[in-house]
């Protein structure tokens, strides 16, 4: 009963919250018809034809169930036979697909309890950052992530998930507050990178990402850092530090985007795609960086075909991690956690 310790009589449950969208039907686990990823024109003109024929089947006496399963055996082999061949910026494409699951999909989905905390006690509450008391099961922790928004309004509010300073100050206040009250932190990382406005930066916006990363060392709760979507510069470092750090399948972490390292090195955004296999930056070139701790397998064809399926491996994928970290004493912990970063960037031919 922690929150009464803030005077609060009880958990506020997560109801009908405007800047959440409820959790995605059924439907959400067919696969999504996007228009957006050329190579999965082909897989979505098949989807296509198995619906249309799924429409006849039951609108007429006609038995066509044989020649949709095979259909659908067809659909399967062949998302998979595309996916097994993704290049780095087709990777990086499927991270920024608009059907991904994103932090207020998990908040809905993932969360039996959520209550929002909002501002940084100096300027404002960026929206582009949520921080929040959140209930998981048996789990309570504090959750901090980035927000993009779906609606196009929401977009623009949220700056398209790249904060300001004042979204990194809230989130390292909020951290602290977790530590003062014992409470595990979990950071879902999904940005292209810090807002990097003349306003950002007059308010001091490397000096906040800096001090973000370097106050969460001295943080002795569990910190679990999971990039779910884009993981894009200082934007994502700035809660990025963590005990754990996991990244789903399609996810990419880097450095920079691929599009602004094309236009350093090549003064053109059609290098992207080089840049992009230029940068390590997918879950298997991290994984074996020694980067990340984990991937995180997503549903056949990507995260956006199946938002219920990646939230439930996410959420296994915390409770193990949760479990696992609250027994560590806090001394070991931060200790583990300094030898782990300090262990990173070791020069290694790739």
């Amino acid at each position: 009963m922690f929150l009464r310790r803030l005077g609060a009589q009880r958990w506020m449950n997560l109801g009908p919250l405007s800047t959440f969208h409820a959790p995605m039907s059924d439907s959400s686990t067919k696969p999504a018809v996007q228009d957006g990823l050329a190579f999965e024109r082909p897989l979505n003109d098949l989807q296509t034809k198995i619906d249309e024929l799924r429409s006849l089947n039951t609108g007429s006496q006609l038995e066509l169930q044989g020649e949709i399963e095979l259909l659908e055996d067809r659909l399967k082999r062949q998302t998979a036979e595309v996916y097994a061949g993704l290049s780095p910026w087709e990777r990086v494409n499927v991270a920024r697909h608009a059907d991904r699951p994103l932090t207020s999909d998990y908040v809905s989905m993932m969360l039996d309890d959520f209550v929002e905390l909002h501002g940084d006690r100096v300027y404002g509450d960026d929206r582009a950052i949520i921080t929040g008391l959140a209930t998981m099961g048996e789990h309570r922790f504090l959750l901090v992530g980035h927000r993009k928004g779906k609606t196009v309004k929401d977009r623009l509010a949220c700056n398209f998930g790249c904060a300001h300073p004042e979204g990194y100050r809230k989130a390292l206040q909020k951290m602290q507050l977790a530590q003062k009250l014992r409470l595990p932190i979990i950071s879902l990382i999904n940005t292209p990178g810090a807002y990097p406005g003349i306003g950002a930066e007059e308010r001091g916006q490397a000096s906040a990402i800096a001090r973000n990363i370097l106050e969460m060392f001295a943080i002795d709760v569990p910190i679990i850092s999971l990039v779910i979507g884009e993981g894009g510069s200082g934007g994502a470092l700035g809660i990025g530090v963590g005990d754990r750090v996991g990244i789903l399948e399609n996810s990419y972490y880097s450095v920079i985007s691929p599009e602004g390292c094309a236009a350093i090195l090549w003064k053109s955004g059609e290098k992207a795609p080089e840049a992009a296999d230029a940068l390590k930056l997918t879950s298997k070139d991290l994984h074996r960086l020694g980067l990340v701790d984990k991937i995180i397998p997503e549903p056949l064809g990507g995260a956006h075909r199946d938002q219920k399926g990646t939230v439930a491996s996410v959420q296994a994928q915390l409770d193990e991690w949760l479990t696992e970290l609250k027994a560590i004493p806090p001394a070991d912990l931060m200790e583990q956690r300094y030898q782990k970063f300090r262990g990173m960037g070791v020069p290694t031919e790739l």
